[in-house]
């Protein structure tokens, strides 16, 4: 890899949703994922802020674009995904914006496109509670057109963060066996 391993830990962080963010997309770019379509929202913002500082420190290789409609962001990575043979991703925020991707979602593995749909859901706590605009997200998309899925636990000292850093890899291994 031409990427050095993360020095992440949530020792260092303020927030260890960032901490866990920034290895997340990190791992992700140390496996070839370069282009992130990124529909902004409070929830997935330690995964934008993440992305952006990528952007950042890989000029030139790591590019994101913000759309504002989720469905638009599915079909642009989708796009993307089939012209370059290998994984975008797309990061949206909770609730019925996951709903919207799902026509690219079908596509993408109906086709044997490689995509990554990457999703900031509630914390545990403030699931299944009949909040506004909050749907179910864990296992939205049949198990027909998703060839993998993983609801990533919460950062916590008792988990490391290599596990998300794992399930980063793994995600793009599994897409890139679809291109």
């Amino acid at each position: 890899s031409i990427f050095p391993p993360s020095p992440v830990t949530l020792q260092i962080a303020s927030i260890p949703n960032v901490a866990w963010s920034t290895a997340f997309i990190e791992e992700l770019v140390r496996c070839g994922v370069t282009q992130f379509y990124i529909c902004p929202g409070s929830r997935n913002t330690p995964l934008t802020a993440a992305i952006y500082k990528s952007t950042r420190s890989n000029t030139g290789v790591v590019r994101a674009i913000s759309v504002h409609d989720e469905r638009g962001a599915g079909f642009r990575a989708l796009g993307y995904s089939r012209q370059n043979g290998r994984p975008a991703a797309i990061v949206t925020s909770s609730g019925t914006a996951v709903a919207n991707l799902y026509p690219s979602v079908v596509e993408s593995s109906s086709d044997g496109v490689p995509l990554l749909v990457i999703t900031a859901d509630r914390p545990y706590e403030n699931r299944d509670n009949g909040s506004n605009q909050s749907v179910d997200q864990v296992k939205i998309f049949s198990s027909t057109y998703v060839r993998w899925f993983r609801d990533i636990p919460p950062p916590s000292d008792d988990v490391p963060v290599s596990l998300a850093l794992s399930d980063a890899n793994h995600a793009v291994t599994l897409a890139n066996q679809l291109g």
